[in-house]
């Protein structure tokens, strides 16, 4: 950590609610022994930018609030104007599940907002599109490299004939042989490859290259899980490697390339159409969240989800261990009782997942996110719900699968970025938003992706990577409300392709990682 010799003549703390008996520092660096507060308190000790300091006396096994609710225990007395790390935090106990109310609290409908339109792709089956893509599904990780192959040279040769289409993407991911195919717990990878063939970005375009001796059959891949619409699929859109007919390396690209040149010139012929704001399916995640993502960037961009469910849009939140220890906030907001005990049901699910493995939620936050001030998960869920905005919680999606109702939608995915962002996709984001305070490169390839630092010394730092400022919220210069306003302007531009995300000017691609929690043979 770093440490300071010079008084800050601007000292600056943020403190959530009025019950909370701590506080985190905002200036850069942190701040020296000895600062005083304008309030009267006094640092004894350094305290680095983001972590807590203690606003009252702590005594020993006392509760240590923010947000208004406890996110630990104090390990030993803590005096007022002391650092309070990780270290002086005991985990509290997880919300029991069994006693938590149900759709109790159901928030009122906000005000309907009228006249919000973007330029997007209209598909057949009614959902619309951010980009227009050339999607080529893999059943078997086994043909990644020649996928990967064929997708250089239609990027170099073929895209350049279709100026309408704007790239093409390559759905690999890890599974498909070796595994359990049959478990029980094989539909979640099954059901998320199926339904990344069919996110709305890819014009309802499916072409599936396989090997020909995987267990995940091309033709089980396009049938998916009882839960998914059926991929009426002609034969000639398969390509299966180990077919005799290819004779050498070079008959196999060949092949590929017809089938993906019969999808282009399709798509080719997609143009953009004034769509109203209702059609967007938003994505909400957080990576490399720090102590500010709870208090700038994560209520900026809950106020904007409230925004675009006023709409009319489709709002998604997910990571279930980012939610678990909030989750006694968000059950009472369910819409009625069948979608709490959803709720409830995805909370389970993932805390018997987590046994299975001999661990639990304290293997979450990182070391990054400790840095940044967050003490423990709890205290990093609290956080992390903010992005759910005000709205009511209309429905409750497995991993993976798609919704059927629109407003705001929790998609149980783990917390893992890569794994939520693929997660996502598979149940129809067509942009998503990404907050972050550590910093993080991340992009995809399929879906536009927004980011929002938390803190400005992060945004001005990786002025060419972050979209939005949410740390003039900590200095007093934005409110939420204005950030949160902004974020939903840019949401419809880049939905429009009016105006590009940095991760899309730069080509940043993180690659896929279906969450499998089947057994791999």
């Amino acid at each position: 950590m770093s440490t300071c010799n010079s008084p800050v003549d601007n000292p600056l703390y943020i403190k959530v609610q009025d019950a909370d008996n701590v506080a985190i520092v905002v200036n850069n660096n942190g701040l020296c022994a000895g600062t005083r507060f304008k309030c009267g308190l006094e640092l004894i000790e350094h305290v680095p930018q983001g972590h807590k300091v203690a606003l009252v006396d702590i005594p020993q096994g006392a509760a240590i609030i923010r947000y208004a609710e406890v996110i630990g225990l104090a390990v030993r007395d803590i005096a007022r104007g002391g650092w309070i790390d990780e270290s002086l935090v005991e985990l509290p106990a997880a919300p029991a599940l069994e006693t938590l109310p149900l759709a109790t609290a159901v928030p009122e409908p906000l005000p309907p907002l009228d006249g919000y339109t973007f330029e997007g792709y209209r598909n057949a089956d009614g959902s619309v599109g951010t980009k227009n893509l050339l999607a080529i599904t893999t059943s078997v990780h086994c043909v990644a490299g020649v996928v990967d192959y064929v997708v250089n040279i239609i990027e170099r040769t073929l895209l350049p004939k279709y100026p309408n289409v704007d790239g093409v993407v390559a759905l690999n991911h890890l599974y498909g042989c070796g595994v359990a195919i049959n478990a029980p717990a094989a539909v979640v990878p099954i059901r998320t490859i199926h339904n990344l063939a069919l996110n709305p970005n890819f014009g309802g375009e499916v072409m599936v290259v396989g090997l020909g001796c995987e267990k995940l059959q091309p033709e089980r891949l396009l049938e998916g899980t009882p839960d998914v619409q059926v991929i009426s699929l002609d034969e000639s859109n398969i390509v299966r490697l180990q077919d005799e007919k290819h004779v050498g390396f070079r008959s196999m690209v060949d092949d590929i390339l017809q089938v993906a040149e019969k999808h282009l010139q399709r798509l080719n012929l997609r143009q953009r159409e004034t769509c109203p704001a209702s059609e967007l399916v938003v994505g909400m995640q957080c990576g490399g969240s720090d102590a500010f993502s709870g208090v700038t960037a994560n209520p900026a961009v809950g106020y904007a989800s409230d925004l675009l469910v006023r709409c009319g849009a489709t709002v998604m939140f997910s990571e279930v261990t980012e939610v678990r220890d909030a989750i006694h906030l968000l059950t009472p907001r369910a819409i009625n009782e069948e979608v709490g005990r959803r709720l409830l049901e995805e909370m389970k699910w993932y805390d018997d997942y987590l046994e299975t493995g001999k661990t639990d939620r304290s293997a979450n936050p990182s070391p990054g996110n400790k840095k940044g001030g967050l003490a423990n998960v709890v205290e990093k869920a609290l956080g992390s719900i903010a992005k759910s905005g005000r709205s009511a919680i209309a429905e409750v999606l497995s991993p993976g699968q798609r919704p059927t109702q629109r407003g705001l939608i929790f998609a149980a995915t783990p917390a893992s970025d890569f794994v939520c962002g693929t997660q996502q996709l598979a149940s129809g984001i067509t942009v998503q938003v990404f907050t972050t305070g550590r910093g993080t490169p991340y992009g995809l390839a399929a879906v536009p992706v927004i980011k929002m630092a938390t803190r400005t010394d992060l945004a001005n730092r990786w002025h060419d990577l972050m979209d939005i400022d949410a740390g003039t919220i900590a200095t007093g210069d934005a409110t939420i409300e204005e950030v949160g306003q902004q974020l939903f302007e840019l949401i419809l531009d880049i939905a429009s392709d009016r105006k590009r995300t940095w991760s899309d000017q730069w080509g940043l691609r993180n690659a896929l990682a279906v969450f499998n929690p089947a057994p791999v043979t």
